[in-house]
């Protein structure tokens, strides 16, 4: 606790952030994933974009878990980059193959339309130059604001395979277990010294409007070739 008696830095993050938040979670296309109406197409778009940034959201956390501090810090970003690595990017590929499109077409920084280039940009800058708890600061949007999404969506039951099989990847105890870990390690990391957690409040409030931006991106009309 600080000594204003306010909460946790997870917490102060996330509720100074809670405008950008509550739009990112709540966003129209996840809701329309949830029931299930979302045309295929936007989805595959989704997934297009998502593959590219997931290959470089693992390239920033394995940049952090090398500033681990200690063994502690080092196997929970251990645990996230296996996340992404053996859940993650392999359910994306197979959800985009069974939207008809190919995941071995996705080609990196080639494939990224702009908001997916800034966003992985941010994450990839912001893990090299600053230390553990800036760089798990954010990363920790993405995986916290799918935990929340998981966890609002859980009960929907989607008529729609697709829907309803990425429903349950994130609306599952073990990937709500995974933010709880994440988010306890930044609170033992970050300094809550007001100046270095004015710092981290830059980093977080950015990727949580990337958060935004990408969702508006993925919602929007696909590419001019579908």
């Amino acid at each position: 606790m600080f000594k204003d008696g306010s909460s946790s830095v997870s917490a102060r993050l996330h509720e100074h952030g809670s405008a950008a938040w509550a739009a990112a979670t709540g966003h129209p296309m996840v809701k329309e994933i949830a029931a299930g109406t979302l045309p295929h197409q936007h989805f595959r778009h989704y997934f297009e974009q998502n593959i590219a940034y997931l290959e470089d959201y693992a390239r920033a956390i394995a940049a952090i878990a090398a500033k681990a501090p200690d063994a502690e810090a080092l196997e929970v970003l251990g645990r996230i980059l296996a996340q992404i690595i053996t859940v993650e990017l392999p359910a994306n590929r197979r959800f985009l193959e069974r939207l008809g499109g190919d995941p071995g077409g996705v080609r990196g920084v080639a494939t990224m339309e702009p908001t997916t280039y800034a966003y992985t940009r941010h994450l990839l800058a912001t893990a090299a130059l600053g230390d553990c708890a800036a760089g798990l600061t954010a990363v920790l949007p993405c995986q916290w604001s799918y935990g929340e999404i998981g966890a609002d969506i859980a009960g929907a039951k989607p008529d729609d395979p697709i829907y309803a099989d990425w429903v349950e990847v994130f609306g599952n105890p073990d990937y709500a277990e995974l933010v709880d870990v994440t988010t306890s390690l930044l609170d033992r990391l970050a300094d809550p010294d007001p100046a270095s957690f004015s710092r981290l409040q830059v980093v977080f409030d950015a990727s949580t409007r990337y958060e935004v931006e990408f969702w508006d991106m993925a919602y929007g009309p696909p590419p001019a070739s579908f």
